[in-house]
């Protein structure tokens, strides 16, 4: 029996090169990509009008036999409507718009610087086809179409109740989890269908590909939304979903949830730069920051018009590429540069803080912002003025601020953040008396 996955959680419904731009100051060292979080999907939403391309890359894991999704859309979808992406874009797009780190070096103070094969299979799957649509109608289960598309074989169904649509999948080997029923019936109110997919094998075989790759469907309706509620159902714990909008006039948010931009553009002490370090610390200020709006917030990472970056994490996507996931309005090739403004939205989310959907609208927002983190190094100079004097006796302060930053972001122990500081450790204060007590 296939394990039934529902919603975006582990996958992403779809309707469907510049170079390196430093202008910045510093210069990009490490990012915090999706890789960093367990139970992470990702969904590419383009959107202009009613007109909306969804791109969903799931997080399966397991044999491709065992995957099945079911998705409720607004609309109805036909074969020309669903499209098998390439995860090479979304990682694009995760590369480029995730949270950086960011260097400066301090300059010397006293200087001044500025298919024939599988036709008979085809046939047998036809007969099977028929049968099953009688068993549908009897539950008030309509199968408005069926496709294969790529490695997926795919079903557009209606109902006329939360319990046919249940009995339905259950009898055709999904395995659905309790509570499904109650959640289905909300979205059956709403006049919405259902997208069911799973692995064709054989056609994954003749394509030769070892992974699931995202699905993608193009369609044409007034909700600009995610449906989330169904995923919940079977998950273990909170998931994390990332969502990249792309726009062509600026900054979407969510309009049912606050939408809040993540700390940033803060000096950090040094050593973060070392390996695994900024991934732990990504991580740690994250999960605070879920914690200290009591989860029912959706955070923006990230906020760009797609001409440029500063700095860059990863280079802005083509024309070309763009195109691929859905942008349908980019025109004239990779020599002019792309009219589309990138939101990227991460959300932690269960049942008990996220009971509805996502709901999204479109601002007129165009202002630049990103998930930055400025690591400041030390000017290591010896040189002898007014200025470098000066300059020397400011630093511990300097580098106490950057230790109780990163210990007011993270909930980390200064003390722990003083001692990996090293070279860069601050001037330490008078033990408190509670220190002074237990001091060995």
């Amino acid at each position: 029996m296939r394990r039934m996955l529902f919603g975006v959680t582990l996958v992403s419904v779809v309707a469907w090169s510049t170079p390196t731009i430093l202008g910045f100051c510093g210069f990009y060292v490490a990012k915090a990509d999706t890789k960093l979080f367990n139970k992470a999907s990702q969904v590419v939403l383009v959107r202009d009008g009613d007109r909306t391309v969804m791109t969903m890359a799931n997080d399966f894991e397991g044999e491709p036999k065992e995957f099945a999704v079911v998705i409720p859309v607004p609309t109805f979808l036909t074969r020309e409507q669903i499209h098998v992406g390439e995860k090479a874009l979304v990682d694009h797009l995760d590369a480029y718009s995730a949270p950086r780190l960011v260097e400066y070096f301090d300059q010397n103070p006293c200087e001044r610087r500025e298919y024939e094969r599988l036709m008979p299979m085809a046939a047998a799957r036809a007969s099977m086809a028929r049968d099953s649509t009688s068993r549908a109608k009897a539950l008030g289960v309509t199968i408005d179409a069926q496709y294969t598309v790529g490695e997926y074989d795919i079903l557009i169904l209606s109902a006329q109740q939360s319990s046919g649509l249940e009995m339905w999948l259950r009898q055709n080997g999904y395995r659905i989890p309790t509570g499904a029923s109650e959640v289905i019936a909300t979205y059956l109110k709403q006049n919405m269908r259902f997208f069911v997919a799973k692995v064709n094998l054989a056609e994954q075989t003749r394509l030769g590909f070892s992974y699931l790759r995202p699905l993608q469907v193009a369609y044409e309706s007034p909700k600009f939304m995610l449906p989330i509620r169904l995923g919940m159902i079977n998950a273990q714990g909170p998931q994390d979903l990332f969502v990249y909008s792309l726009t062509r006039n600026g900054r979407v948010e969510t309009t049912n949830y606050r939408t809040a931009r993540l700390p940033a553009d803060m000096e950090l002490p040094t050593y973060l730069k070392q390996p695994n370090e900024f991934a732990g610390f990504y991580k740690a200020m994250f999960t605070r920051q879920v914690e200290n709006q009591d989860g029912r917030v959706v955070f923006l990472e990230y906020a760009w018009d797609m001409k440029w970056c500063d700095p860059c994490a990863a280079d802005p996507l083509s024309n070309d590429e763009l195109r691929r996931l859905g942008v349908f309005w980019s025109e004239g090739g990779d020599s002019r540069p792309p009219n589309v403004f990138l939101s990227r939205l991460h959300v932690r989310y269960d049942n008990a803080h996220f009971p509805e959907d996502l709901v999204f609208q479109e601002t007129g927002d165009r202002a630049n912002f990103q998930g930055r983190y400025v690591l400041r190094h030390a000017w290591q100079g010896s040189e002898s003025c007014g200025a470098a004097t000066e300059y020397r006796q400011a630093l511990p302060e300097r580098h106490a601020r950057e230790a109780e930053q990163l210990a007011r972001l993270t909930g980390w122990n200064i003390v722990d953040i003083r001692k990996k500081m090293g070279p860069d450790l601050p001037a330490r204060a008078e033990p408190v008396w509670w220190e002074r007590l237990w001091k060995k």
